[in-house]
């Protein structure tokens, strides 16, 4: 007997007369992983690429995904390319480590010069949301404080913390336009803060922040949202930080602990 293949016609046959393009697209954006990550590590400190020939042998990779690669790059803002000139990267994106309490400042005082526009400072009742994460009661009075982040000049975060009075009575005396709030509270309780608990999103940009971070609305950002705690335990300061994406980027070093069911360490004795 006989067999005659027949097109497909079900579900799968989409898939199939794509798979071709599938796989291109895949092989760009694997690509533009490894590129993205070279990048972010520093590996082009001079700003410039190599031209697309030198990164076909680099990569391992053929011309199309490389173009594609750099295409991809570049529609995020990471990559300039430009005709005659080479593809060179955007911004200097700068590392913010996850691995101790610093501010912004005393992480980047070294990349440049740091300044802060305060955009508002008010006394506030706390509404249900802040006052349950500062533990204090609703309507409890807090201090609002808003701040424009700059690098030589350059917006970099939009950054709105909620302190409490005892804090916030003291640090409205203080120079908020060129030191850290962590720090300018260490100075008020004369001690280390303790902890923070952070939590780190990728949203696009309402355009108020859009507007004054210098982006287009809906652009990238990393919104931090941070609850600092003193010492002994007792939240301080309740932070909301929108970040350009495309200036910072975050790191940490994570040390691997056994999980659930993991299999018990022997120790030699």
């Amino acid at each position: 007997m006989r067999l005659v293949r027949t097109p497909s016609t079900g579900p799968g046959a989409a898939n199939e007369s794509g798979r071709p393009e599938r796989l291109r697209s895949e092989r760009a954006r694997r690509l533009a992983d490894r590129i993205r990550q070279d990048v972010l590590g520093g590996r082009f400190a001079a700003g410039a690429l190599p031209d697309e020939h030198h990164l076909v042998t680099e990569y391992g990779a053929s011309r199309n995904a490389v173009r594609e690669a750099l295409r991809l790059l570049a529609a995020e803002g990471l990559l300039v390319r430009r005709p005659g000139f080479g593809t060179r990267v955007a911004a200097q994106k700068f590392a913010h480590s996850l691995d101790r309490l610093a501010g912004l400042a005393e992480t980047l005082n070294h990349r440049g010069g740091i300044t802060n526009e305060v955009r508002s400072l008010t006394w506030q009742a706390a509404a249900p949301d802040v006052a349950r994460r500062l533990d204090v009661d609703p309507g409890t009075t807090v201090l609002y404080l808003e701040r424009l982040r700059t690098l030589d000049g350059e917006p970099l975060s939009v950054d709105c913390s909620h302190l409490t009075a005892d804090i916030g009575a003291e640090l409205v005396t203080m120079d908020l336009g060129s030191r850290d709030v962590f720090e300018l509270i260490e100075l008020i309780v004369g001690m280390p803060l303790g902890v923070s608990e952070v939590a780190v999103h990728a949203v696009n940009a309402e355009s108020d922040v859009a507007d004054v971070l210098g982006l287009a609305a809906r652009d990238a950002v990393f919104t931090v949202d941070r609850l600092t705690r003193l010492a002994d335990g007792r939240p301080v300061d309740l932070e909301t930080l929108h970040i350009r994406g495309d200036r910072m980027s975050f790191t940490s070093v994570l040390h691997r602990s056994p999980g659930p069911g993991a299999p018990p360490s022997h120790s030699v004795g």
